[in-house]
């Protein structure tokens, strides 16, 4: 049976924790740092906090971005995925879809729920 040690699962997660500080609502699931905060990019929120990884609840490891309340969409459109990234090194960190997919105006402001972002243990 495959197994990753919490170490490595942890190091991997910990990048998010120490390099993210930046997330962008996005029209499409991003690939590139370039898509995430241009391309595909409907607004967004600075200055982001995610925790140090921790245990998941099912097993696995986890981090959690906290809620965020000062997001601001610059454009508009359908935003269906988010992107978290490193505007130091210009490095896509993480994407994933919304739980809900929502029409957005340029100059309106937006908020998110904390979310975790997890490993799972491998099976």
């Amino acid at each position: 049976m495959a197994t990753l040690a919490d170490r490595v699962m942890d190091n991997g997660l910990s990048v998010l924790d120490t390099e993210a500080n930046a997330l962008h609502l996005t029209s499409q699931e991003a690939t590139t740092y370039t898509e995430a905060t241009s391309t595909h990019s409907l607004g967004s929120a600075t200055g982001i906090s995610i925790s140090a990884p921790t245990d998941r609840a099912a097993g696995g490891r986890k981090v959690t971005l906290a809620a965020i309340t000062n997001g601001v969409f610059n454009a508009n459109g359908t935003a269906t995925h988010y992107a978290i990234v490193d505007t130091v090194n210009s490095r896509l960190l993480a994407t994933d879809t919304l739980t809900a997919s929502q029409i957005v105006y340029a100059g309106n402001n937006f908020a998110l729920t904390t979310m975790d972002i997890e490993f799972t243990d491998p099976t």
